[in-house]
């Protein structure tokens, strides 16, 4: 048995859960998100909770079961608080620019600046003159993706810690060359 899969996911009462076949719909206050899900898998409310059931032991149905469950809990969880993921940019010159609501300009030490363009869902805020990018949406996997894909544009240096990380992140700095002469 899942130990996500079984956990009941609590409804609060700003969200509306519309169940519709194969596919669910959460409403709540910062906008609405879709569900497809997964043949086996069904879902039914009791009590203002939602549970997530699978209709057979079949290695496939039994890999959905926990996966659905969070997918549902992180749409919840979306649509009432949103979610956040911040970057910190750093280095000499190393900034983010916002370029009205869609765009961002990221000079990164390369010869040229990047725009990087937002997806519609995702809003962008830049705050500690360019070096602190914070990343806001209703869906999880949009805002990492987003995140992930900035973060690769430059990575964290091995030796300095120039460039783009996340801001929970944790860098390992190498020595270098005075380092290793003691």
């Amino acid at each position: 048995m899942s130990r996500i899969g079984i956990k009941p996911i609590s409804i609060p009462e700003s969200v509306k859960v519309n169940l519709a076949g194969a596919s669910m719909n959460v409403k709540g206050p910062k906008g609405d998100l879709d569900i497809s899900i997964p043949e086996g898998i069904s879902t039914k409310i009791e009590d203002g909770s939602l549970l997530v059931q699978r209709s057979s032991n079949s290695k496939k149905t039994r890999s959905f079961h926990g996966l659905t469950r969070s997918l549902i809990n992180n749409s919840i969880i979306g649509v009432t608080d949103g979610f956040t993921k911040v970057l910190l940019i750093s280095g000499t010159g190393y900034k983010a620019e916002l370029m009205g609501s869609d765009k961002i300009k990221l000079t990164l030490g390369y010869s040229h600046p990047i725009e990087f363009a937002l997806p519609k869902e995702v809003e962008a805020q830049v705050e500690d003159r360019g070096t602190k990018l914070s990343l806001l949406s209703i869906d999880k996997q949009l805002v990492g993706e987003t995140a992930a894909k900035i973060r690769e544009l430059r990575k964290p240096d091995a030796y300095k810690g120039k460039g783009v990380k996340y801001h929970d992140e944790v860098l390992r700095l190498k020595p270098g060359k005075a380092g290793a002469k003691k």
